[in-house]
């Protein structure tokens, strides 16, 4: 009984402060790095070998999703949180369900998942934040 009203509780807070963590997500969104037009192309090209597995509210996906609009990243951002197609690749293919997971295909094909915030962050900065992004 204890497990279900503390469940519903949970759920209830996300209900209420799901929707003011987006806005604020929203209004604090840094500006992102401006980089010649083919430099941005560029970028975009390499970015469309990367996903983001996410929740749109979990605090540590919005860590990621932050430092991407500061580096000015166009990755596709998939939620997995309901259940259905996307949740399930996740954790068929990458191994467990959690978020955030980086899904990184290369020229090849071959696919690596990376979870947690900080090495997403630091995979995502180490390969775009320098001048060999260009």
């Amino acid at each position: 009984m204890m497990k279900i009203l503390i469940r519903y509780f949970f759920k209830g807070l996300r209900i209420i402060l799901g929707p003011v963590m987006l806005l604020k997500e929203k209004l604090t969104r840094p500006k992102g790095i401006i980089r010649p037009e083919a430099a941005q192309q560029s970028v975009d090209q390499q970015c469309q070998s990367l996903a983001l597995y996410q929740y749109k509210t979990c605090p540590f996906c919005m860590k990621v999703r932050r430092e991407m609009a500061s580096l000015s990243l166009n990755i596709q951002k998939i939620d997995a949180q309901p259940p259905g197609v996307d949740r399930d690749t996740l954790t068929r293919e990458g191994g467990q369900t959690k978020v955030p997971c980086l899904k990184m295909t290369d020229a090849a094909g071959h696919t690596q998942w990376l979870y947690d915030s900080d090495k997403i962050i630091g995979y995502l900065q180490g390969r775009f934040a320098g001048a060999e992004a260009f």
